[in-house]
């Protein structure tokens, strides 16, 4: 997820190529792949930190600084409102509450409130450490950091109410990139990988390993980085999918066995 600004696109490519190894979990733990259901187009320049989808919106955040935004519009469709980020943020995670949206920023330690309509700011609200993922469940926010944990927050404060640690028995996962909720789960991108994990919030037990690889073809994979972005689309189950500077975001359920 993590990348130097100076980096060419080139080595970007490059280095998502060389993906790190699917994460591994005992036999316990169940394996689904993707079916793919359907193709739309999108955008290759958005560099995909968080993806959303409410009231038939589709919300994106985007990174890089200098090119880091918020937007929203119909899936496949160009969007219809948008929010910049000025340097040096950092844009990463987003998820929608209500009538206001959460982004999150990597290391800059903000995380800005805006209106979900028309993507306005409202406010900038401080926190330690980084920021990667977000989503919300119920009564509260679900944050990632890049390591093993899962942080939960207050959706009006965004206070801290306490962490959980994401594993699969003795063996814990870090990485935890873009995050979805969906009803009592949590689904979580494991960086630099082609590996989503159905998470249990309640106890950090991994209950699910699915394979997303093969999405895109070898000429795709030369212009695009890695896979991130899990947006639920409400009243099925199925989701979107798609990653950095990808040419497409995939419908998809997620079943099995792998």
């Amino acid at each position: 997820m993590r990348i130097l600004v100076s980096i060419s696109l080139a080595l970007v490519a490059a280095l998502a190529a060389c993906a790190a190894s699917t994460p591994q979990a005992d036999d316990s733990v169940p394996r689904l792949r993707v079916q793919v259901l359907a193709t739309l187009p999108h955008d290759t320049s958005a560099f995909t930190e968080g993806l959303e989808l409410d009231d038939g919106l589709l919300y994106e955040g985007t990174g890089l600084v200098g090119k880091s935004e918020v937007r929203a519009g119909l899936p496949g469709r160009p969007p219809t409102v948008r929010a910049t980020l000025p340097g040096p943020l950092f844009g990463e995670g987003i998820t929608v509450v209500g009538s206001r949206l959460w982004q999150l920023t990597w290391q800059n330690g903000i995380a800005i409130e805006r209106d979900a309509h028309t993507l306005a700011e409202l406010r900038q609200v401080a926190y330690q450490g980084e920021g990667w993922g977000l989503c919300h469940q119920q009564d509260r926010l679900v944050m990632s950091n890049g390591s093993d944990q899962l942080t939960f927050r207050d959706p009006a404060t965004f206070a801290s109410l306490g962490t959980v640690a994401v594993h699969a028995g003795s063996q814990t996962f870090d990485q935890l990139n873009e995050l979805e909720c969906v009803g009592d789960s949590v689904y979580a991108n494991v960086w630099q990988t082609d590996t989503i994990l159905r998470i249990d919030p309640a106890n950090g037990e991994v209950t699910g390993l699915i394979d997303a690889a093969g999405l895109l073809t070898d000429a795709q994979r030369q212009q695009a980085d890695v896979l991130n972005g899990i947006a639920a689309i409400p009243g099925t189950d199925e989701f979107l999918i798609t990653g950095k500077l990808w040419p497409e975001l995939f419908r998809v359920k997620f079943v099995g066995p792998a």
